[in-house]
């Protein structure tokens, strides 16, 4: 892909796009920032809003600094996805805007 670098199975200067979709409850903004925060994610920004009790959440992350490829940090975010009963959805951010572009 282009824009992106990989050294040791790892993705560095990437950018992240990562949609949360579910039921609203307590801690689901505290999971996943801490599934982040530990594989040492940065949040660049963040969007978050509830229709009807239903929970969206829409991040922008730089994952230039996570120690883990990209296929592991998706497999802990989907974890956590499912431990909260939340959809959750990471893709490099070329691939979203491709994916969501008019």
């Amino acid at each position: 892909m282009s824009g992106h670098q990989i050294s040791n199975g790892n993705i560095s200067g990437s950018r992240v796009i990562i949609t949360v979709l579910g039921q609203d409850k307590v801690g689901i903004i505290a999971g996943v920032s801490t599934v982040l925060a530990e594989n040492n994610v940065n949040i660049l920004d963040i969007s978050q809003t509830i229709l009807k009790d239903i929970f969206t959440m829409v991040m922008v992350c730089d994952i230039e600094k996570c120690q883990e490829d990209f296929g592991t940090l998706k497999e802990k975010l989907e974890a956590k996805g499912r431990e909260l009963g939340m959809q959750i959805q990471i893709q490099h951010e070329d691939v979203f805007q491709f994916m969501h572009r008019i």
